[in-house]
């Protein structure tokens, strides 16, 4: 699979030429959603930066039949409210930590002074995804973080790139995740240059060709690297150390595996008695639990980023969200006491938090939901999933898009 040279997306403001696909009707000044022209051979097109999970159920996953469209004044508002999240996040661990608020995130009670060593050594966070809710008027609003495994990232850092260098070579996007991956993992690389296994599940092609595309992120910056699966990372139990497959020690490890299910396998106490480091690292499982919703809008209630969120049911319209699920399994939105939509999953016995429902405007009865992203703890391109449901799914369209 090919992914993208170094330096190959850049976010610099450019004015588009209209585009022979895409019609007249669609030029306005707001954030919108235009109709257009697949390429031809475009399931190949995208194959090449191993985009193989395209089409899901006969669908297509990847939809480049549409686009959006972003002023640089939205994009700038979609930029900075992202830091501003991203900023009260962090200010927010440091809260958890000193007032050991542990457990309404369920943490183990053994892992919360292995959690705390995790933020005071400073270990390094690559990235993390905010989804927002935003129109192009109101100020954009967040749904949830996702700070410990987020997907969707070869779609938004390298396929919509080249796609949009194939409609309009001159076209521009918010997009340069691309580069600050290579100064995360150079930052990583200044202090410690030791191997990095990158581990991912071995029946999940989307996980594994995330892990490839930050794995060969880290080889650009000048790292060793291994590929390893989940299920083969072993223990030595004579050198308490984790070891590959060739026995090997891993000294540091990316791993697409949420830390609540590592820290619950059978071998996961082993972390707590091992000098292994994680990326993402221990704190974020602070960051990646939904707990984090109530309580960034008792700190922040005049925030415009968030809405009104509790651990108890609220009034009016909400929604309830297992503090965590993934993928938008068991998500209930309520009007009243009555249920107006919900979706299955593993995840049903809570427990839960509450939000205010965030009214998203369809485009072509479709509700588009921005991945805005951090990486390196810096706002850097933003990708959009939309379904015809209020609640993104697994399954719900990735659509590109491109400045105006």
């Amino acid at each position: 699979m090919q992914f993208a040279p170094a330096g190959s997306a850049v976010s610099v403001v450019a004015l588009l030429e209209p585009n022979s696909t895409v019609s007249s009707s669609s030029w306005h000044f707001v954030m919108h959603r235009i109709k257009i022209d697949p390429r031809p051979d475009w399931q190949k097109r995208v194959e090449k930066y191993g985009l193989h999970y395209h089409t899901l159920r006969g669908e297509p996953y990847w939809d480049e039949s549409a686009a959006y469209q972003f002023t640089a004044f939205e994009v700038d508002t979609l930029e900075a409210a992202t830091n501003e999240l991203h900023e009260m996040c962090m200010n927010l661990v440091q809260e958890v930590i000193d007032e050991r608020m542990f457990g309404l995130f369920l943490i183990p009670k053994e892992f919360e002074d292995y959690i705390i060593q995790s933020w005071e050594a400073e270990e390094p966070s690559i990235y993390g995804r905010f989804d927002l809710a935003y129109d192009g008027v109101h100020p954009p609003v967040m749904l949830e973080y996702n700070a410990d495994t987020p997907t969707a990232l070869v779609e938004a850092s390298v396929a919509q790139w080249y796609w949009l260098k194939d409609i309009d070579e001159r076209g521009d996007q918010f997009n340069s995740i691309h580069e600050k991956l290579l100064d995360a993992w150079r930052s990583v690389l200044e202090k410690d240059d030791s191997r990095i296994h990158f581990a991912a599940m071995s029946d999940a092609m989307e996980d594994y060709i995330t892990v490839e595309y930050l794995r060969d992120t880290a080889i650009q910056a000048g790292f060793d690297t291994e590929y390893i699966n989940v299920e083969a990372i072993a223990w030595n139990s004579l050198s308490n150390r984790f070891v590959d497959t060739k026995m090997r020690n891993i000294q540091r490890i990316f791993k697409l595996y949420p830390w609540e299910w590592l820290i619950r396998e059978e071998f996961g106490k082993n972390i707590l008695r091992n000098q292994t480091h994680w990326i993402e690292p221990a704190w974020k499982m602070i960051l990646s639990n939904k707990a984090i919703l109530p309580l960034l809008h008792e700190r922040h209630p005049d925030c415009p980023y968030l809405v009104p969120a509790s651990f108890q049911p609220l009034t009016g319209e909400y929604v309830r969200k297992p503090l965590q699920s993934r993928e938008g399994a068991n998500v209930t939105i309520f009007r009243g006491d009555t249920v107006q939509r919900s979706t299955e999953g593993v995840y049903g016995e809570g427990p839960f938090v509450y939000q205010q429902l965030i009214p998203i405007k369809p485009h072509d009865d479709r509700y588009p939901v921005i991945g805005s992203w951090v990486v390196n703890g810096v706002s850097c391109g933003i990708g959009i999933r939309e379904d015809d449901s209020p609640i993104t799914q697994n399954t719900s369209r990735f659509v590109p898009h491109q400045m105006v």
